[in-house]
């Protein structure tokens, strides 16, 4: 458990414009492979690497894409798990992988978090990657016990400001998309809070259950499930925009008491840089369409996921506004680079 220090900067500047894009080495550096040509595309299987183990959602999700991928496509469509370093192992393969459209990244918003939480990458983020797609976005829940004093986030800041330190916002790991989360909210509100950090998900929902901790953010598809009448904890807000619509109780951030508090995760499909814009249209049609089957909506909803395919620039878009955005927020709340 680690005490944070009072940080008032305003809600005007966590938001702007961030002054620059951390990034990495430049996987330019070295001659690049040509890029295959589009016409006889796909040729072969479609390795589809994922940085983290089987049985999370983004497994799930990319375990039920790829039959209908293939289905499309006419080549198999290969899960391939990497589960290591918080997904840049999985990213540098592809990074380093040839643009022929045969090797593909399940990319996270993890990939904007690393940017700004780790001095160096191993591949430049924003150049070394070209984006295919969003697959899904979700918000993240503030929770709290069953019987905890808060209603809504009004009432959390203002326990906050009575009594500075007084209260502790849990999250697994450091700087993982809930931890700075939490620091947003912390520098947003000008509150002063302890920050209490668990090594699992479910370590996390334990503690909040039992009343160890007062609040927790969490990622919404580990606890969609676990709420609701007569459940082990509460959902005070949502960082996203809009209601999840499979939890149509749970206010936004902004409804509960912080106008202008937005944040949130994602999941998406990016290939290596260079790959030729032929293929990539073409995979982002097939993912969009893939995406917009009623069983996959359903199933991705079912999860906690808001269904969200879109065009490249969209994914493109989502990541550098994030990168920002967790720039600011690791320079605002002090934290230390790793």
């Amino acid at each position: 458990m680690t005490g944070d220090t009072p940080n008032a900067p305003g809600r005007r500047s966590i938001l702007g414009a961030a002054a620059g894009l951390a990034a990495g080495p430049a996987l330019a550096q070295a001659p690049a492979p040509a890029p295959a040509p589009a016409s006889n595309w796909p040729s072969r299987p479609i390795r589809w690497i994922l940085g983290f183990a089987p049985g999370g959602a983004g497994d799930i999700t990319a375990r039920l894409m790829a039959p209908r991928l293939q289905a499309l496509l006419g080549q198999p469509v290969l899960i391939e798990n990497r589960p290591s370093a918080g997904g840049i192992v999985a990213a540098e393969a592809v990074a380093r992988s040839a643009p022929d459209g045969h090797t593909l990244l399940l990319v996270t918003s993890t990939s904007s978090t690393a940017v700004a939480f780790y001095r160096t990458l191993p591949f430049d983020t924003e150049r070394d990657f070209a984006p295919v797609g969003l697959i899904s976005t979700f918000g993240h829940v503030l929770l709290t016990g069953p019987n905890a004093p808060y209603r809504n986030l009004t009432d959390v800041i203002a326990a906050a400001r009575a009594r500075p330190g007084s209260v502790n916002i849990a999250s697994i790991g450091v700087g993982t998309a809930q931890h700075l989360s939490a620091e947003l909210f912390r520098v947003m509100s000008g509150i002063e809070t302890v920050t209490v950090t668990y090594r699992s998900t479910p370590d996390l929902l334990n503690a909040v259950a039992a009343g160890e901790v007062q609040l927790a953010f969490e990622t919404l598809p580990p606890v969609v499930g676990q709420l609701g009448p007569g459940a082990r904890m509460r959902a005070l807000a949502i960082s996203s925009a809009a209601r999840f619509p499979g939890l149509p109780d749970v206010p936004t951030a902004e409804e509960a008491g912080l106008p202008g508090y937005l944040a949130g995760s994602w999941n998406g499909v990016q290939a290596p840089a260079r790959t030729p814009p032929e293929i990539v249209a073409r995979l982002n049609a097939a993912i969009n369409q893939v995406v917009a089957e009623p069983e996959i909506r359903a199933r991705l909803l079912e999860m906690g996921l808001q269904p969200s395919a879109g065009a490249p620039d969209a994914l493109q878009a989502r990541l550098l506004g994030d990168i920002a955005l967790w720039n600011r927020v690791v320079a605002e709340a002090k934290i230390e680079r790793q």
